[in-house]
């Protein structure tokens, strides 16, 4: 549950999740909407959905790292599914283990071909894209939000 304080006029979340435009956009983002999360080799403008919603993360390289951005997205939106561009020599990046420790019961990653997914980002239930400033090559991560359970209460 997020909870607000108000002082002075001012709404504090007490949420791991507190940036504006990116609430906003998985707010407004439903069951079977797909987020990327974009290394900083990326192509942010060209190869993501013409209305997805564009965040940027990317203070500088290195930063924000994507392990850091879904780690708090974890937190704010169920994911359903995760998917990943995979090298083109077949290698399987080391890091994708951290993916799937974040990601939990989500598993195994689905490794796209690039240009696949290329395709899949440009699809129009891409809602938004994340510039991250991870320098990893094969880093990109693109989630399908899941739904919440029904409230049997």
């Amino acid at each position: 549950m997020v909870q607000t304080t108000t002082r002075k006029g001012t709404a504090v979340l007490r949420y791991p999740l507190l940036h504006p435009p990116l609430l906003q956009a998985l707010a407004t983002a439903g069951h079977g909407s797909r987020v990327l999360i974009a290394d900083a080799n990326y192509s942010h403008t060209t190869h993501v959905a013409p209305d997805a919603a564009l965040v940027h993360l990317n203070l500088r390289a290195g930063l924000v790292a994507i392990d850091d951005i879904l780690a708090t997205l974890v937190t704010a939106v169920p994911i359903e599914s995760a998917m990943t561009m995979a090298p083109d020599d077949g290698s399987v990046p080391e890091f994708w283990q951290d993916y799937e420790r974040l990601l939990g019961s989500v598993r195994p990653l689905e490794a796209l071909e690039r240009f696949e997914f290329y395709r899949t980002c440009r699809r129009p239930d891409v809602a938004l894209c994340i510039a991250s400033g991870d320098t990893r090559h094969y880093a990109n991560l693109l989630l399908t939000v899941g739904f919440l359970p029904q409230n049997t209460e």
